[in-house]
């Protein structure tokens, strides 16, 4: 007993080293994600404000700027629009396109894939505000849109005005449609191309194959990307302030965009805080069900 060594063990050393690399990365993360949504928290309680009496004093005012945005009606109508932005630019827009042109693409030569990649690239590598002014030129009363169905004999029409939610539908499926292509490309290109033969010798068609086996082949990868694009969308704010400014009226006003409303233009931080708490809930709720999908 005299003669034991009293120093750590080794095997206990060897578990604690692993924890000497993860402490940057800790480190960042608390200081970078977890304070902001800590502070945002408590903010949410309070009435923060960049001007008039809230300005002077910051006083604690518990659920109020809760109650306030629950009976505020534009707050449900900013649900809805970004419901439907999400579902129409993200889960259908996004990710219908960007498989189609995976398909379409596989099995292609090179230069074909490399002509048709970098013309979808072209949209995701742009910076969104460059992208939005782009768009707003195609969709405006001069715009090449009208400017194509004159050139046809039909009547311009104001599309930011009359259609505003599907220009900026349209305008987000095109910035972002690249990132799902990728990715789908990728997943394709896994695909065994020994289980399509056999299908196609056993008699199977193109929908068979496609419905039977390549999209079960390829499931993990369809939930993931549908994740990452959900959050992505979710958070879209250049775009459609560039572009309609949550207009005409409220019809595309979404979370962010109201919330920036809220926060920065109106100056009620404290109410914009909570508007961005329930964005962020949001966005958990979607992501606690796309992991419980990709665990079936």
């Amino acid at each position: 007993m005299g003669g034991a060594s009293v120093s750590t063990p080794y095997w206990k050393r060897k578990n604690i080293t692993w924890l000497y690399f993860l402490l940057p990365s800790i480190a960042i993360m608390l200081l970078f994600f977890i304070y902001p949504i800590l502070l945002t928290f408590f903010y949410s309680f309070t009435n923060l404000a960049l001007t008039g009496e809230a300005a002077k004093e910051l006083k604690f005012v518990g659920l109020d700027n809760y109650t306030r945005m629950f009976q505020d009606p534009t707050v449900r109508v900013s649900i809805w629009n970004t419901l439907v932005f999400l579902i129409g630019s993200a889960v259908i827009g996004q990710q219908v396109l960007g498989f189609l042109i995976a398909m379409l693409m596989k099995h292609k030569k090179k230069v074909f894939r490399r002509v048709i990649g970098t013309v979808v690239l072209a949209g995701w590598v742009t910076p969104e505000i460059v992208c939005a002014l782009c768009l707003y030129s195609f969709f405006g009363d001069e715009g090449t849109l009208n400017a194509i169905l004159s050139f046809f004999g039909i009547s311009a029409v104001t599309w930011l005005y009359t259609v505003p939610m599907l220009t900026v539908i349209l305008a987000n499926i095109w910035h972002g449609t690249a990132f799902s292509m990728l990715v789908f490309q990728a997943a394709l290109d896994d695909v065994p191309n020994e289980i399509e033969e056999a299908a196609v010798v056993d008699g199977a068609s193109r929908m068979q194959i496609l419905f039977r086996i390549t999209i079960p082949y390829i499931k993990e990868t369809i939930t993931t990307n549908m994740m990452l694009v959900t959050l992505q969308t979710l958070g879209v704010f250049g775009l459609i302030d560039a572009m309609t400014g949550g207009g005409p009226g409220t019809s595309t006003m979404t979370l962010p965009i109201f919330m920036y409303n809220q926060a920065f233009v109106n100056y009620q931080l404290g109410y914009g805080t909570a508007i961005s708490l329930l964005l962020l809930l949001i966005g958990i709720v979607l992501s606690l069900f796309y992991i419980r999908s990709l665990k079936d």
